[in-house]
């Protein structure tokens, strides 16, 4: 465990950057540049030109970057305002792994952790770890390293990017952690191998494909403030697969209200094939944008198994008068942080928390879901920023790849149903199983998996009658004895698919079936999950209990989650009548707004 390390040649040159008056420690900076940092951005740049720190040359072997849901040793955190959010955030997070908290007071955080806010006491620390290192802000997740590998499974090592801020005590704690955690820290802060980047604007799947807004190019382009190097799309492209083995890299427009573009405020990989993506009512805020980048990833772009994403949405909530960017805050759900079995959510208000709650649970099975409120006293989310704003985690030194592509609900009473995954590990893999269930609570058959080659294991799941759920994970076993399941907290948590009844589906078309809708009563925000054999186009609206149309909610097609949301705030308290038409017919509910 880590104790007051302090990396005597970082003081020294945080101490030459600190002749500069206007550049002293400060912990309380915003997460946007705060005003008097803009002129300071030119003497930051050229300090940075003439410092290098790290190794600045790529990898002389191929590299991956890891997935967020990947298995993590630490989680770091910097200990300033907000006190109350990181307390909860370390009394969760010490279940799962290592807390590194950088702080100036040891004595000082212990005295607030063992405290009786927030949760009460926190007695148990031997998990956590104090650095004693300066450093400006909250923000770990923009300016600490990310975690790479070496041949996908080998060596482990950090990779830090220029930091978009003149902040250079955040900016040099990527290698005294580096340091101390005896990793070697990679950099790309020296020409000709210089480019600037945040981790709040980087979401990677693990197997070489990656998410950013185009403010990756703003940076690095001829307006950037602080590259080094001009760089065209191809030349980021290219310092991403020599750095972090990114080879397909899809880069979307910026949004008009979201003022630090960073893509972790509106969307988040839950795995290789599922985004998590916010939505705002219709027309409003940056929603026209954030459809458009959607529909133009459907169009354009395959996951890493070649197939179309699969979305899920997630409701934006608004301020308490009923507003959104640009006239509140940037309020999410996708800020959220993988920390092994725990998922760590921002929330905001009750009435749309147990919305994004209940999404993310049901998406991921078997995870310890937890809410940490961002938007009362401890109110983080005005500075557009939440959860995984203030969080970075360092991967594993020994890591067991498990890459599976879900299999899909099917039709096939007959046939076996075929498991095929890639497992890896640097020491080989000795053996793999395939556990499945049609009913968790008697519990998982294993079947021995054989490898196909290419580091592929198979096995089959037996044919099921139709109308049944069957669950299923997979275990590898390394040759050095390392487990690990797929997905992580499994056996609770699985992946699910259903045998279908044919006979529906060749029935005649039927027109749509309200599935459901939650919560109702309300006292603003509905859940409407529509069914139906052939949809298609769907015209979904709200009518008062004179017939009136008061609302509509939604025309077009159906996402795949088949989910839409309704904000019912702005309605009188009242009855009223939800409607869903498509070509084959109509269905009906009764909404009651408290």
């Amino acid at each position: 465990m880590l104790r007051n390390y302090t990396s005597r040649s970082l003081i020294l040159f945080v101490s030459a950057l600190l002749g500069w008056n206007s550049l002293r420690a400060q912990h309380d900076l915003p997460h946007a540049l705060a005003p008097e940092e803009h002129d300071l951005i030119r003497p930051y740049h050229d300090s940075r030109a003439s410092s290098s720190r790290g190794i600045t040359t790529p990898p002389e072997l191929p590299v991956r970057t890891m997935a967020e849901w990947e298995e993590v040793q630490s989680v770091v955190i910097t200990w300033t305002s907000y006190p109350g959010i990181l307390k909860q955030i370390v009394r969760n997070a010490i279940n799962e792994c290592e807390v590194i908290i950088a702080c100036d007071d040891q004595q000082a955080v212990i005295t607030y952790l063992q405290g009786p806010d927030y949760g009460g006491s926190i007695d148990d620390l031997s998990s956590v770890s104090f650095l004693a290192l300066p450093f400006n802000s909250i923000w770990s997740r923009d300016y600490m390293a990310e975690t790479i590998y070496t041949n996908e499974v080998d060596s482990l090592f950090l990779l830090d990017w220029i930091y978009n801020r003149p902040r250079p005590l955040d900016d040099e704690l990527s290698d005294a952690i580096g340091a101390a955690k005896n990793i070697n820290v990679y950099s790309t802060t020296q020409a000709p191998y210089d480019l600037v980047h945040t981790g709040g604007n980087f979401m990677c799947d693990g197997a070489g494909t990656a998410f950013s807004s185009e403010l990756v190019l703003d940076e690095n382009g001829a307006n950037g403030q602080f590259n080094q190097t001009i760089r065209n799309s191809a030349g980021v492209d290219d310092m991403m697969q020599q750095f972090m083995g990114i080879d397909h890299y899809i880069k979307m427009s910026t949004l008009p209200y979201d003022g630090i573009h960073h893509i972790d405020m509106h969307m988040k990989l839950l795995d290789e094939e599922t985004l998590l993506i916010g939505e705002f009512p219709v027309g409003v805020s940056d929603g026209p944008q954030l459809e458009q980048n959607i529909q133009t990833i459907m169009n354009n772009e395959v996951s890493a198994f070649g197939d179309p994403y699969s979305i899920v949405r997630v409701p934006m909530p608004p301020s308490t008068g009923g507003s959104f960017p640009p006239s509140a805050s940037y309020r999410t759900f996708a800020n959220n942080v993988f920390l092994n079995g725990t998922v760590l959510v921002p929330l905001y208000r009750a009435e749309y928390d147990t919305v994004g709650l209940r999404i993310l649970r049901e998406q991921l099975p078997g995870y310890n879901v937890v809410g940490i409120d961002c938007d009362s006293e401890q109110n983080i989310i005005s500075q557009s920023g939440a959860i995984h704003c203030i969080t970075k985690t360092i991967g594993v030194a020994d890591p067991l790849l498990i890459r599976h592509q879900r299999l899909d609900d099917t039709y096939n009473t007959i046939d076996d149903y075929t498991v095929q995954t890639y497992i890896r590990h640097r020491s080989g893999i000795a053996s793999a199983t395939l556990y499945w269930t049609t009913d968790t609570a008697v519990g998982f058959t294993a079947v021995p998996m054989t490898t196909s080659g290419g580091d592929v294991w198979v096995a089959a799941i037996p044919a099921q009658p139709a109308n049944t759920g069957v669950f299923y994970y997979v275990q590898g076993t390394a040759n050095n004895g390392k487990v690990q399941v797929r997905p992580i907290v499994a056996p609770e948590g699985w992946w699910l698919f259903h045998v279908l009844d044919i006979s529906a589906s060749i029935a005649v078309p039927q027109g749509p079936v309200i599935a459901e809708a939650y919560p109702n009563p309300t006292s603003s925000l509905v859940v409407v999950t529509v069914d139906g054999a052939s949809l298609g186009p769907v015209v979904i609206t709200l009518s008062d209990a004179l017939g009136r149309e008061v609302m509509q909610v939604h025309n077009g097609p159906l996402q795949r989650d088949r989910r839409v949301f309704m904000d019912l705030s702005g309605l009188p308290s009242a009855p009223y009548q939800l409607v869903v038409r498509n070509a084959q017919g109509r269905s009906v509910a009764r909404i009651l707004k408290q």
